[in-house]
């Protein structure tokens, strides 16, 4: 049994080392920044919509170092129920959280949300709110870039993807992204704090698109 005293300040601190460490050199809009701004988030969420505060922090912060679309080849996933253990987290409290980061990801339009708990719902909506809005516009475009996606084509045609495979191995443009993603988040926010921030930004792509697509036809 591990006896060590639990500060949550330093597991914390161990928690954003590791995102450092993993993400610190990603080129496709999932940087560590990223992961902070998701944990920002997650604190004001939390303080209006309840759940466990540590939870939602850790798990936010450690979201995306397993991606599997972001590890590099030769970098093998962490056991993060370990890594919690070896920084004094109850396994009970860190299988929860690694629940919580199995359950964040959008896995396509079609695929069935499952939000368990409060937590997951949190991080969920935190991480979507990242995803949105001007930086979620730069992101969506930084990874187009980086996995070779092109801009746009305007014959190719969005897909509600009905299974994770089909979703993650898509390679349509990165506009279609959006449609098959980023306009559908809002809606799927799980918090009524989350709904509220969406909004804006939802708004945001929209008149971003508008823009888009008048001076791609050269209307403008």
């Amino acid at each position: 049994m591990n006896c060590k005293p639990v500060v949550s300040e330093d597991i914390i601190e161990a928690a954003r080392k590791l995102c450092i460490e993993r993400q610190c050199n990603d080129a496709t809009g999932h940087s560590h920044y990223h992961s902070f701004r998701v944990h920002d988030t997650t604190v004001a969420l939390q303080a209006s919509e309840g759940g466990n505060p540590l939870k939602v922090c850790i798990a936010a912060l450690l979201h995306d170092v397993n991606d599997k679309k972001l590890l590099k080849k030769g970098v093998e996933p962490i056991d993060l129920v370990v890594f919690l253990s070896d920084c004094g987290l109850e396994i009970e409290i860190g299988n929860h959280i690694v629940a919580i980061i199995d359950n964040v990801s959008f896995k396509g339009a079609s695929v069935e949300q499952i939000v368990p708990d409060i937590e997951t719902a949190i991080v969920m909506d935190a991480d979507r709110l990242d995803a949105i809005g001007a930086i979620g516009i730069a992101r969506a475009f930084a990874y187009g870039g980086a996995t070779g996606h092109d801009l746009y084509e305007p014959d190719e045609r969005p897909e509600m993807h009905s299974d994770e495979e089909s979703y993650f191995a898509n390679r349509h443009c990165t506009v279609n992204h959006f449609h098959e993603k980023l306009l559908l988040l809002k809606d799927r926010m799980n918090t009524d704090t989350g709904k509220q921030m969406a909004q804006k930004r939802h708004n945001y792509m929209i008149n971003f698109l508008k823009q888009f697509h008048a001076e791609w036809t050269g209307e403008i």
